[in-house]
């Protein structure tokens, strides 16, 4: 019997109503800020994110999916989603737009990566790009946003961290300070963080071995080694963040794992979980288009991941509205009821009421079985008596009461009697 692969999950209509919630609260929270959609294919040149990943992040080195397609080019399954919004950015000319370009999106992303709790090897995320604008007004902005949507999901007892990782300025200095640090500690690092030493010292601050935190505690902050620019950028968003009442706990072990980062960098965490549990991370990547050939653009997003939403919001209970109202049941007896169910039922769906038809062949007993097991708010029964007198028996599955009601002005009183999602 086949299952789903390793690594990804079904969504089964009965968690459909959770993952609605969430993508309704975003859209209405982007919305709000003036954020606009945009859609990007599923797969892209590989270089694409070679190029802005960085080559020696462990999404590349390890993570992609990357396959020869028939005209022999490289693709790769999109692993993130910044670097295509930027693509389409440049490929369409939105430099020319008022600045910032807004954009909000949904889309899948494969990472070949150990399938954790809420986060899978072909999981989906909601992201948000700003494009255009160094203030670090619209980092708080987009931080904002970050935070706000936690609120308005209902979501409790977060943290928010964040942290300035300087620009191509002041950044190479405090790489050599990190590596410097490091060096004669190499020997008590996990084999990953030793091989990180060199090609990508800042990940070393990353690391989520117990070994390795102590170290990362001690290391010098970047925060501490910032130019003036950097530093005058992250005081500024401090004090917006500030303004804007938003909690925050600043984290010198903030990096994020790709390589296109500068600046500001953030994430939101569960308290009671550790950092394998983020739920939403993001910052700044004013170098990224300059990176594909466009010209030096400012841009910052954050992205957050729709499995780890759901999970986190089914784990502290939060109440989440029905998808539909319960339905209407119709039960009929003999081919001549049939018929009338099937003629009745595509009646009230041209209403706007939600209507499902009982299986045939089987009793009336049966049927009422059927019609209580779906959930079922009231059930209409038709048979040759009720079809003779234009009538039908509306029967109210809660209270176990049943009446005969006309068929004639039948959509007013169901309305009346079927509820609607809480």
């Amino acid at each position: 019997m086949y299952k789903a692969p390793r690594g990804t999950a079904d969504i089964l209509p009965a968690e459909q109503r959770h993952w609605h919630y969430v993508e309704e609260r975003a859209v209405a929270l982007a919305r709000r800020h003036g954020y606009q959609r945009i859609d990007t294919p599923v797969f892209e040149v590989a270089g694409l994110f070679v190029r802005t990943v960085g080559q020696e992040t462990d999404i590349v080195q390890k993570e992609m999916y990357t396959f020869e397609d028939r005209g022999g080019e490289e693709m790769t399954l999109r692993p993130e989603g910044t670097a295509p919004v930027c693509r389409a950015y440049l490929e369409h000319g939105m430099h020319n737009l008022p600045q910032p370009v807004r954009l909000y999106y949904f889309c899948p992303v494969f990472r070949y990566e150990r399938p954790q709790s809420g986060r899978y090897r072909q999981h989906h995320q909601f992201g948000v790009e700003a494009l255009g604008d160094a203030d670090p007004a619209v980092d708080a902005e987009v931080i904002g946003m970050a935070w706000g949507l936690m609120q308005d999901l209902g979501l409790r007892d977060l943290s928010l961290l964040v942290n300035s990782i300087g620009d191509s300025a002041c950044r190479p200095a405090y790489l050599d300070r990190l590596r410097e640090y490091y060096a004669p500690r190499l020997e008590a690092l996990c084999p990953d963080c030793r091989a990180r030493h060199q090609r990508n010292p800042l990940r070393l601050l990353d690391c989520k071995r117990e070994s390795c935190q102590p170290y990362a505690l001690e290391a010098p902050r970047s925060a501490d080694h910032l130019c003036p620019e950097c530093q005058e950028h992250w005081q500024s968003l401090l004090g917006h963040l500030e303004i804007l009442g938003i909690p925050y706990r600043q984290d010198h072990r903030l990096v994020r794992g790709l390589d296109y980062y500068t600046r500001t960098v953030f994430e939101v965490h569960p308290q009671e979980e550790g950092g394998q549990s983020t739920i939403c991370g993001g910052g700044r990547y004013d170098g990224l288009i300059q990176e594909l050939g466009g010209p030096p653009t400012p841009g910052i997003g954050f992205a957050t991941g729709m499995e780890r939403m759901v999970l986190n919001l089914q784990r502290q209970g939060v109440a989440v509205p029905a998808e539909a109202p319960r339905p209407i049941a119709i039960a009929h007896m003999g081919p001549a009821g049939q018929r009338e169910a099937i003629r009745l039922a595509r009646r009230l769906r041209s209403a706007g009421l939600t209507v499902v038809v009982t299986p045939a062949a089987r009793s009336l007993k049966a049927q009422m079985r059927h019609a209580s097991a779906m959930g079922a708010a009231v059930t209409l029964i038709l048979g040759e008596e009720e079809i003779r007198k234009a009538e039908v028996t509306l029967r109210d599955m809660d209270a176990g009461r049943q009446e005969s009601v006309p068929v004639e002005g039948l959509e007013a009183r169901l309305a009346e009697c079927t509820p609607r999602p809480q």
